[in-house]
């Protein structure tokens, strides 16, 4: 075998053993006993110590040696930047640094829900502060004298920095609070009431999935406090929850987190097993559950068809017409909460996460002011107060498990997704015709060819720039907010 053979066949081993770590975190969020917390932080620190280990192997500095120079192929080039990254990485970062991040992290999990169920910031405060102390660490290691949060930012969104998104969002912000204050002022649609009989909605929701290309031989549903992906190739798991007076909380994240799992289960299966076979990056793939959730699944055309489903689910809701539902569906309406948001006010949600744990980072901020500071941007940002924890700075759970550099991919998979969304419409001008059928197999295949099959082939922003042949910008996802809200509200 070949050095480059060698070094594949021990990379595949190790992205096995990375998934089977992930079905750990998968089953921590939904069959695990809440008793068996503490074991599975051992567990977790224990597979952490031997994926680390493996990272940083010294085999696999000698066959990245001997294979420098060397003329491979495009596939063969991708794998092994990849590789790359992924050693010159762990070999910054101690093994017992990289398995005290585990156990804490796994922990802190538990410790946070306990907190936000309790609506207590200070009985986590301790626990984050080591989280935040951890990964702080962690960034020195890999900053090598440079900005710690774009050491972490990197884990992420590679090629991209603190300062070209802050950049990025300062242009946003203020479009984004004008357009908010002139549809808060206007007449607002609907809001639906009523009740929403559970299995009802997890019936629909299984179908909405399977209309988006969900592949449920290789997938599966489960209900978790806060939805999420698993999992890649042919084990991609979804999880989603109901809320009985509030179905579109069910369907809209079943719909966002198919966008992440059809990503995973439609890249090209040669890459299996391998660094290119799985999302490039989470902006990226944010890109992919927005584009799901919003441009499409948000659409006159599409909720005009699920109006009619959600009829013979429900029966008489309330709502008169398709119009009227689209309509509702679109609501503009305060709220604390960042994953119910509207597709207006989501980034705003983002932006001020992003300025915080910056500066958490930076240690110009510490965890014993970080509740207020919380509710002082809240306030200054959405105009009404924080009432409670749960609704505030407790409500996400990506700070309990260390995902700093992690918030800001939302917004850049929004500014992804309107990208694509006008390269879309552009070469499909059927589409509105096919979704108002249901059928949204012309979308997904575009984002199929386009985006997904690649997996990792591509270096994060050229994804998107080969995808739409420009480079990527905000300014697609602003005028389609405008024209949308402007239609809504007859701004």
């Amino acid at each position: 075998m070949s050095a480059y053979d060698d070094l594949m066949e021990f990379t595949r081993e190790t992205q096995a053993l990375s998934q089977i770590a992930g079905r750990l975190e998968w089953d921590q969020e939904t069959m695990m006993p809440r008793g068996a917390a503490a074991q599975r932080g051992e567990e977790c620190a224990a597979i952490a110590s031997v994926l680390h280990a493996r990272r940083v192997d010294g085999r696999v500095a000698d066959w990245l040696d001997s294979l420098e120079g060397m003329a491979l192929d495009q596939t063969a080039e991708a794998q092994l930047r990849h590789i790359r990254r992924s050693y010159d990485r762990a070999s910054k970062v101690p093994a017992a640094l990289a398995a005290r991040i585990a156990r804490v992290t796994s922990n802190a999990q538990g410790v946070w829900a306990d907190a936000r169920a309790a609506n207590d910031f200070a009985a986590f405060a301790p626990t984050l502060k080591e989280v935040i102390t951890l990964r702080r660490e962690e960034g020195h290691c890999l900053a090598d004298g440079g900005d710690v949060y774009d050491a972490l930012l990197s884990d992420y969104e590679p090629g991209t920095s603190g300062a070209e998104l802050e950049t990025m969002f300062g242009t946003m912000r203020p479009e984004l609070a004008s357009l908010r204050a002139a549809v808060l002022d206007a007449e607002a649609p609907a809001r639906l009431t009523g009740q929403f009989d559970d299995a009802a909605q997890m019936k629909l929701t299984c179908k909405l999935a399977e209309s988006f290309g969900y592949d449920m031989q290789h997938g599966r549903i489960d209900k978790a406090v806060h939805p999420f992906s698993s999992g890649s190739g042919l084990d991609v798991r979804i999880t989603t929850r109901t809320n009985p007076t509030d179905p579109f909380n069910c369907f809209y994240s079943t719909i966002h987190e198919v966008g992440h799992a059809t990503y995973e289960q439609n890249i090209n299966h040669d890459y299996l097993l391998t660094p290119l076979g799985q999302g490039v990056s989470m902006g990226v793939h944010e890109s992919q559950s927005r584009i799901y959730e919003n441009q499409i699944g948000r659409s006159r055309a599409f909720t005009g068809w699920l109006y009619g489903e959600m009829r013979d689910a429900f029966g008489d809701f309330g709502i008169p017409d398709a119009d009227a539902f689209y309509a509702c569906v679109n609501r503009v309406s305060d709220g604390f909460i960042r994953t119910e948001a509207d597709e207006l006010q989501y980034n705003m949600h983002v932006l001020m996460r992003f300025d915080l744990e910056r500066a958490l980072m930076s240690d110009d901020l510490r965890v014993a002011d970080l509740e207020a500071a919380w509710n002082d941007r809240f306030l200054a940002d959405f105009g009404f107060a924080v009432d409670q924890p749960s609704n505030g700075v407790l409500q996400d759970v990506h700070w309990s498990v260390g995902l700093f550099g992690y918030f800001p991919t939302y917004t850049l998979g929004n500014v992804y997704a309107g990208c694509l969304h006008d390269a879309m419409r552009a070469e499909l001008p059927n589409l509105d015709a096919n979704l108002a059928q249901g059928d949204t197999s012309a979308a997904t295949a575009w984002l199929r060819d386009n985006v997904q099959t690649h997996g990792g082939l591509y270096e994060p922003r050229d994804v998107i720039a080969n995808a739409t042949g420009a480079q990527p910008s905000e300014t697609p996802l602003l005028a389609y907010l405008k024209n949308k809200f402007a239609g809504i509200y007859g701004l």
